[in-house]
């Protein structure tokens, strides 16, 4: 049957999706739509690791089906970037279905609506819940006869749909042959997998299985069983009733990961002791990075000396540092290597490192943001396994003395599992939080140290990585675990972890790196210069090395000695630092590594007449340090000569914070004024949207477009948010709570006066002048009960003169084509903010602001726009200047050359509202308050309370003198021009009144002369509109009466503030006066 199976295959191969790849199954060509252009930057190998583990075709040329004598390495690093790609592709289906719930068949209206399945629910789920059925047993047309019979009409348009994701089921399966076979050849021809002696080869293969663990893991969140039967079906539907290509073993496959973790242990089982060897190597590492008492007492990220404070240390502890680097790497392997193969927890050292690791974790990130839940899954499908081990220990199949150990071990991990989990709900975010207080401690400490000590950033440049690479885990687990929810096993209900979403140390680490990797960036000359030194020292070692006794003695075959040789060539043909400008230096080191991992893949195979034993041996009794130990240091340093922005971005890039944008904007917000946010960290929160972008998989090509938008937007949204909290200090200063408080102490004179009564206070017959009673005597402090307010005010003014610092010299954010200068967005909101306080305090509930008043309100916002402009590169005061004129100005735009803006944008708002009031309630008199001019006073009053207003307080001199201060000319001429306006218009009503009642009032004229009383009041009940006649004489008087008091105030104050000005109009108008009095 599957010669006859493939033989229809091949004849309609045309018609299959998976046609095109069946002939180069195993080949490496296989995986180039999953390879990108960006390499894997999580290994610790290179960032060129694909170019640098080529060497004379022994890396390069065969796949995994190939025999070889050293180590396929370069497939190794592929495949981890082809696990990266596949998990890339299952995340957009993800997205595409609205997140499907395949374990429990929950599938929203989003999911039929994606365009990917056909939109017939109960066909499709049921294929999947009756998996692995085939569908000809499952007589379809009677579920849904309408939907079977759309099917068939519709088979190859739905077939278009599903086949790249059909596609992506038989990748996965390949991958799983592949990566499995590949992790089975290196952990049975490496011989060692020890950190200390072969870490590079090491990760590389931690790397491949933590990869191949999580792919199986994540397929399961993807609807694998419904997306294989509903395509075998549409293609049977189509293809004559035969199934497609592969479908048998697709099945098997799925089948087999049903769920993932079974088909996992299972498969990982022939591996299983070596990752349990690799795992107990790790602990001390773990162990150490668990306890924050000994990394701060011991000094571990510190470069003080860890007994003596006071004296600096040119390295502390550098090979330790080396290993913190990689802490988050080793803990990842612990969590999926002992959920996979669980056996290895019987080792007795396996419970401590278990345990760690588990207690401080709730999650286990697949991919991006996605995860599962740590302790369900440990229960599920570890616990069973540690329970039959403890059951088969207890039946006595081995030695008794064996048997009650294995026991014992076995009731251990039992009781670890089942209690661990309550423990890491209780402790997970206290044991981080004080993990993210220490770093936040160190690395302030380092920031100021490199600070002041550049020259010795280079020597300890492990330890920056080191801090750096804790820093980001730290952060990137408390965004992951932030809105987690974990349910108890035993009590199956779901329990919400309480992370703080106030935490302030999240600013302070954001900053701390973000300061950490600017000092890098700004010595990496001296960094690259140190790193050429110690290799030219390094080159002398290990000639040195290969001249002892005991590797002479060696039988070397003459690939190994070329290649040893070489080594040695390139580190003594390094560009010399001190001879040239080190900043200028170019030095390409990959052949150099690509040599000396070409010796590790020999040296570390079983195949191999010399490993990596007898070299250790050979060179270690010279009392210094092995040739490999050696070598692995050169690595380790080249890679700061010609890829530290590789490794840079490896420790300190938080781009992963991507997909947790919107919980960054939300602890950005809760903290960045909080009582203890720092402006100074704004540079760091946004400074991370930059790298935003790099997190787009090239295998997904819309990703780039929507990962740079979403980082322009989170961007936007953290200066909205920045602004806002400036606009926020600016106007707690600018309040009656702030500055405002201030101006209701003691006028100059009442202090005046209450001094003197101090000074003669001795002398019993002086009385108390009025007003002192109250009052505290010099000498002691007054209204103690506002140290609180004075103490809120400091900080608001500390605060905001912080923040105009830190945005001023902040340098620009480039997100993709975007620039955003936060210059620009602060001035824009300085004079934004003080527009609307402007039109803001105009008015007071409907009632015009005395503008005495409003003067002050607008001198004391001025007064803190000019405490914060001392700490900006720009000119603010002529913005307000700019913002005031353009308030005042009532014509278009064009006509004031200071601005730039459309020729039809009229503006004067502000203006325009205080003349319409003066007009409608004082000369109009809408309210009916009785408004009369007072010649001997100089204003007008209110004869009626009307309102919440008296005239005079509005229309008094002086209130009309600070009109003109605050206006100025474009005030007065506005309001002037509605004057003459309004008083033409009443004219020539009151000219066209008369002119329609001319017979009667001549009648009227004509009865006074002759005396006739009785015609006089008939003639007058004839005139029309008398009294609206009357009201325009009263509104043209009052009219002209406000026309000619601000005619007074404008030049009282013209005469203030110009002299000469003043004195030559005034000058003026006499000559004037003069010369019509001679005619």
């Amino acid at each position: 049957m599957a010669k006859s199976r493939q033989k229809s295959s091949n004849q309609d191969s045309s018609l299959s999706p998976t046609a095109a790849r069946s002939r180069e199954w195993d080949g490496p060509s296989r995986w180039a739509d999953y390879l990108g252009t960006e390499t894997n930057t999580a290994s610790p190998l290179s960032s060129t690791s694909s170019r640098n583990f080529g060497h004379d075709g022994q890396s390069q040329g065969s796949t995994p089906s190939q025999p070889h004598k050293g180590l396929n390495m370069q497939w190794v690093v592929q495949l981890t970037d082809v696990a990266d790609g596949l998990m890339a592709k299952m995340y957009r289906l993800n997205q595409l279905l609205d997140y499907p719930d395949p374990i429990n068949h929950v599938f929203s209206d989003g999911f039929w609506k994606a365009g990917v399945f056909p939109n017939h629910p109960r066909i499709c789920v049921l294929l999947s819940k009756k998996f692995p059925e085939h569908f000809s047993k499952l007589q379809l047309e009677r579920i849904d006869k309408i939907a079977w019979d759309s099917m068939q009409d519709h088979a190859e348009l739905h077939l278009q749909s599903l086949e790249p994701w059909v596609q992506l089921l038989l990748d996965l399966m390949v991958f799983r042959e592949q990566a499995l076979r590949l992790i089975l050849d290196l952990s049975s021809t490496v011989i060692t997998l020890l950190p200390h002696q072969n870490s590079l080869i090491l990760h590389a293969f931690m790397d491949l299985f933590c990869s191949f663990v999580r792919v199986n893991l994540f397929s399961e969140k993807m609807p694998r069983k419904m997306l294989l039967q509903t395509y075998n079906l549409l293609h049977a539907l189509s293809r004559n009733e035969r199934d497609c290509d592969f479908y048998h073993r697709l099945v098997q496959f799925i089948d087999s990961y049903d769920p993932p973790l079974k088909g996992l242990q299972e498969d990982l089982n022939f591996v299983s002791p070596r990752i349990g060897e690799v795992l107990e190597a790790v602990g001390p590492i773990i162990f150490l990075s668990t306890d924050t008492k000994k990394l701060r007492n011991e000094g571990f990220i510190s470069p003080y000396h860890p007994r003596f404070p006071d004296i600096l240390t040119n390295s502390a502890h550098p090979l330790r540092a080396q290993d913190l680097a990689n802490v988050t790497a080793y803990r990842e392997w612990v969590l999926f290597g002992y959920l996979v193969c669980p056996d290895e927890l019987r080792r007795v050292t396996s419970i401590d490192i278990a345990l760690v690791v588990l207690k401080e974790n709730l999650v286990l990130t697949l991919f991006r943001d996605e995860y599962i839940l740590l302790h369900e899954e440990y229960q599920l499908y570890v616990l069973p396994r540690i329970l039959e081990s403890k059951k088969m220990a207890k039946s006595g199949r081995t030695k008794q003395k064996e048997a009650d150990m294995e026991y014992n071990v076995a009731k251990q991990v039992e009781k670890m599992i089942s209690e661990v989990h309550e423990q890491a709900i209780l402790s997970c975010d206290a044991i981080h939080r004080e993990r993210r207080i220490l770093l936040k401690q160190e690395i302030g400490r380092m920031v100021l140290f490199f600070t002041d000590q550049p020259s010795l950033l280079a020597p300890n440049i492990q330890m920056v990585f080191s801090a750096l690479a804790l820093a980001q885990c730290e952060v990137i687990w408390y965004f992951q675990h932030v809105g987690v929810a974990s349910s108890k096993s035993k009590t199956t209900r779901v329990v919400p972890v309480d992370i703080d979403p106030n935490d302030p140390t999240i600013g302070f680490l954001l900053d701390g790196m973000d300061h950490l990797c600017c000092l890098v960036r700004k010595y990496i000359a001296a960094i690259r210069g140190y790193s050429l030194s110690y290799l030219s020292s390094c080159a002398g070692r290990i000639r040195f090395l290969l001249g002892t006794p005991g590797m002479v003695a060696l039988d070397i075959d003459a690939s190994l000695k070329g290649l040893l040789q070489q080594i040695v060539h390139h580190l003594e043909h390094l560009p010399k630092p001190q001879s040239e400008n080190i900043s200028a230096i170019t030095c390409d080191l990959s052949d150099f590594r690509k040599d000396w991992l070409s010796i590790l893949l020999m040296v570390t195979s079983s195949r191999s007449s010399i490993n990596i034993r007898h070299l250790e041996k050979a060179t270690v009794s010279t009392g210094k340090e092995g040739l490999l130990s050696e070598g692995n240091a050169a690595y380790n340093w080249s890679r700061c000569v010609d890829e530290l922005e590789s490794l840079l971005s490896k420790h300190g890039s938080l781009r992963k914070l991507y997909f947790y944008h919107q919980q960054l904007k939300v602890v950005f917000r809760n903290t960045m004024f909080g009582p203890e946010g720092r402006p100074q960290h704004c540079c760091a929160w946004l400074g991370i949207a930059s790298s935003f972008p790099e997190c787009a998989s090239p295998v997904v090509p819309e990703e780039v477009t929507k990962f740079g938008r979403d980082a322009v937007l989170y961007v936007e949204s953290l200066i909205e948010s920045i602004m806002g909290g400036l606009e926020g200090l600016i106007n707690i200063l600018d309040s009656e709570g702030g500055f405002g408080a201030l101006e209701n102490q003691l006028l100059p004179e009442q202090a005046a006066s209450y001094l003197n009564y101090a000074s003669r206070v001795s002398i019993p017959s002086y009385k108390s002048p009025k007003g002192t009673a109250g009052f505290p005597l010099p000498g002691h402090e007054s209204f103690p009960e506002n140290n609180s307010s004075i103490k809120m005010l400091e900080a608001a003014m500390q605060r905001l003169t912080n923040l105009c610092s830190v945005l001023n010299d902040m340098e620009p954010i480039c997100v993709l084509n975007h620039v955003f200068v936060l210059r620009e967005y602060m001035r824009e909101c300085i004079l934004g903010n003080f527009r609307r306080r402007l039109l803001g305090v105009l008015k007071t509930d409907n009632d015009l602001q005395r503008p005495s008043v409003l003067e002050s309100l607008i001198l004391r916002h001025v007064s803190i726009v000019h405490l914060a402009e001392q700490h900006i590169s720009m000119d603010i005061t002529q913005g307000i200047r700019e913002v005031l004129l353009s308030e005042a100005f009532s014509g278009p735009v064009s006509s004031l050359h200071l601005f730039e803006k459309p020729t039809d944008q009229h503006t004067g708002s502000a203006t325009e509202s205080v003349c319409n009031w003066y007009i409608e309630n004082i000369i109009k008199d809408v309210s009916g308050a009785g408004i009369l001019f007072v010649p001997i006073h100089k204003c007008f009053r209110s004869t009626r309370p009307v309102g919440g207003y008296f005239a005079e307080s509005v229309t008094d001199l002086s209130e009309l003198q600070a009109f003109v201060r605050i206006f100025g000319g474009y005030g007065v001429d506005r309001l002037d021009r509605m004057l003459k306006e309004h008083t033409a218009a009443l004219l020539n009503c009151i000219d066209t009144s008369l002119r329609s009642n001319r017979d009667v009032l001549e009648a009227v004229a004509s009865s006074l002369h002759a005396g006739d009383r009785i015609e006089r009041e008939a003639s007058m009940k004839q005139i029309v509109d008398l009294e609206t006649v009357i009201d325009f004489c009263i509104q043209a008087g009052l009219a002209l009466a406000f026309d000619r008091l601000l005619s007074e105030a404008s030049g009282a104050i013209l005469e203030e503030g110009a002299p000469l000005i003043h004195s030559l109009l005034t000058g003026n108008e006499n000559s004037g006066k003069y010369g019509r009095c001679c005619k």
